[in-house]
């Protein structure tokens, strides 16, 4: 008697606890089996990046110079370190670049060796461009002060870039007597042949130090036949220029991010 007494007991509870599976209209279910999250986490279409929010890594690119580098006369998104930016992130999907600019027009070597001195810049850059010395050229300073202060904008680069030589690439320096504003000079020759003393040497340092040098300087010698090289104030490079710039770059930077 007793144990049908239990038996009927635990049939009741049995029978209380499993309820129906079947939802009404507004209720959440609780069962274990079948838990709807309070916050469902969206799927990400793009399986190279698991967080389209937090890129896989960001790559930190400097770059250092004058107004070839800030881009004079063209917008923010025209200069050559920006194009480089975009140019890298089509190139290595999944990755954001981190670009930081100390660049000013009308800088010297000396002006960027202060600015760099007196900035508060990380040491670990992937990569680091280097373009400077028309300024010298072109505020007639002497010729020995580019001898001594590039080389040490040389090391302070490779020092910002994981102090690895690797991610470091120099650039050459424009050369604006193929621009409006130089052509009604007499000096047009003049210019570009000490421009041509500044590259040699830059050329000629960086590969007995084994940095990257890319040399853009003919493409700006092309301004006068091209017209669409040059901004609007008849003396920068344009957008158009910097994109043949990046071209020329895009190879040596991939190979220094690839390192």
């Amino acid at each position: 008697m007793k144990a049908t007494f239990y038996i009927a007991i635990v049939s009741f509870f049995l029978a209380f606890s499993c309820g129906s599976d079947d939802m009404q209209p507004g209720e959440m279910t609780s069962n274990p089996k079948n838990p709807v999250p309070q916050n469902p986490v969206p799927q990400n279409p793009n399986p190279q990046n698991p967080d389209p929010q937090n890129p896989v890594s960001a790559i930190k690119y400097l770059a250092l110079g004058d107004s070839y580098t800030i881009g004079q006369n063209v917008c923010a998104t025209c200069r050559f370190p920006a194009q480089l930016e975009v140019a890298i992130k089509q190139e290595m999907p999944g990755n954001a670049v981190d670009l930081e600019i100390i660049a000013t027009t009308g800088w010297t070597t000396t002006n960027l060796l202060s600015a760099i001195q007196s900035s508060d810049l990380a040491s670990d850059n992937d990569l680091v461009t280097l373009l400077i010395g028309v300024n010298n050229q072109y505020q007639n300073k002497p010729f020995s002060v580019y001898q001594t202060e590039f080389p040490q904008l040389v090391n302070r680069a490779v020092t910002l870039g994981r102090n690895d030589k690797n991610n470091v690439i120099v650039i050459s320096i424009p050369d604006y007597a193929f621009t409006p504003y130089a052509q009604n000079s007499p000096n047009a020759p003049l210019i570009t042949q000490e421009l041509q003393q500044y590259n040699d040497f830059a050329a000629a340092y960086c590969a007995s130090e084994g940095i990257k040098f890319v040399y853009i300087t003919d493409i700006t010698q092309s301004g006068i036949q091209n017209p669409w090289l040059v901004a609007s104030d008849g003396l920068h490079p344009s957008q158009s220029a910097y994109a043949l710039f990046v071209e020329r770059i895009l190879p040596r930077a991939l190979e220094a991010l690839d390192d």
